[in-house]
């Protein structure tokens, strides 16, 4: 049987682990009550595990349990803070603040709120890609009604100034909305502390199962109004109908838990591996790293290639390792990452690069591997009649 390929890619979705498809299995066939049915066992058995599910959930980000909905994933999420804060607050204000490297799940309802007549200031990002929190501040205006800053990025694993931001925001009385899908159980989140009124999860960059995420809404200084965006049995408080998946929760919150009791040992052993991958790779000249050198994710490491054609790049490393040149969600289109443009990056650069993203299951022995395999091709790329004229070198570290 042939060998499948290392997996480095977990920035674009994770195996689900095997305690929480555990946690999960007696709730498709045994306990298979509806949540919202209140008259009998099956009903309060599974109100009981979303109950506990959330409260997973709340410990993780030290929010009130009541104060998360649950969605279908952090796509619905961004999408229901965004367009249900610009609804609630219509008379207040139509100014929407967000940057230029969000996912296309916070940049694109920014886009059909601008259509709608909202006004969207999309702030850049320096070369490190965090935002200057300053030029943040001049943005603000009067009729600003929300700030969406993502957490950490999905590309290239940069972690945003979220407690800056945060105070900047609540004091200038506008709504922090945070897209923290990559951030979840592997950085601090701490909602109180970072003053942050809305922010989107996911369960399935964790070790949860697909399908299933959440918004933190802020109840109380301030209390955050929402329009919700699904009608229909009033669940959620009223803000997103729907009948609860119950085994989908029961293993978001299985997930949150198992990743927030090993994330400080967890990220330590991602950090250094990501730091011997880095070493490694940057034994070739014209390797250029892509985001902050520290502050970024302990499992990311986002990298171009001069003098190589990206598209060739990941087809020779295909038999080898699975990783992505940019965003899973946007790997159809052919055009080179939004987030590596916005960085500075040329064309033909930003198509030369790579993403990996480290997980539980890997070891020090793929790591080599991968790191082999990368140099070989890239030094059979470089040497190849067709490879694009390498015009400069770059010499990095992390």
């Amino acid at each position: 049987m042939r060998q499948r390929p290392i997996y480095l890619d977990h920035n674009a979705t994770t195996p689900v682990d095997p305690q929480v498809v555990e946690a999960m299995l007696p709730y498709f066939t045994e306990s298979f009550g509806n949540p919202s049915s209140n008259g009998h066992l099956y009903g309060w058995e599974a109100e009981a595990a979303v109950k506990q599910a959330r409260q997973h959930l709340a410990d993780a980000i030290h929010c009130d349990p009541d104060e998360l909905i649950f969605t279908s994933g952090a796509t619905e999420s961004n999408n229901l803070a965004i367009k249900g804060v610009a609804e609630a607050y219509f008379s207040q204000g139509r100014h929407i603040i967000t940057v230029a490297t969000e996912h296309s799940a916070v940049l694109d309802p920014c886009a059909y709120l601008e259509a709608l007549g909202f006004e969207v200031t999309t702030l850049p990002v320096q070369g490190d890609g965090l935002v200057d929190v300053d030029e943040l501040s001049a943005a603000i205006r009067p009729d600003t009604v929300l700030v969406s800053v993502m957490a950490a990025n999905n590309e290239i694993g940069v972690v945003q100034p979220l407690a800056a931001i945060g105070a900047l925001c609540h004091e200038r009385g506008v709504l922090f909305h945070t897209d923290a899908a990559q951030a979840l159980g592997k950085i601090p989140l701490d909602v109180v502390a970072m003053q942050i009124d809305l922010m989107s999860l996911t369960a399935h960059k964790l070790y949860g199962p697909k399908g299933i995420g959440a918004l933190y809404v802020r109840r109380r200084r301030p209390r955050v109004n929402l329009a919700a965006q699904l009608h229909g049995g009033g669940q959620e408080r009223g803000r997103r109908s729907g009948t609860l998946s119950t085994p989908q929760i029961v293993g978001f919150g299985a997930a949150v838990a198992i990743a927030m009791e090993h994330r400080e040992t967890e990220g330590e052993r991602l950090r250094q591996l990501r730091d011997r991958l880095w070493t490694e790779i940057q034994a070739l000249d014209g390797i250029l790293l892509n985001g902050h050198p520290t502050q970024r994710l302990p499992g990311n490491l986002n990298i171009s290639i001069l003098g190589v054609n990206g598209a060739a790049l990941l087809l020779g490393l295909q038999p080898t390792v699975a990783l992505s040149s940019g965003s899973a969600c946007a790997s159809t289109n052919a055009a080179p990452s939004h987030v590596l443009l916005a960085l500075g990056r040329s064309d033909a650069i930003a198509a030369a690069s790579l993403r990996f993203g480290l997980g539980r299951q890997t070891t020090a022995a793929e790591i080599d591997r991968v790191a082999i395999a990368v140099q070989t091709t890239i030094t059979a790329l470089r040497s190849s009649p067709q490879s694009p004229q390498q015009h400069e070198t770059f010499k990095n570290g992390l």
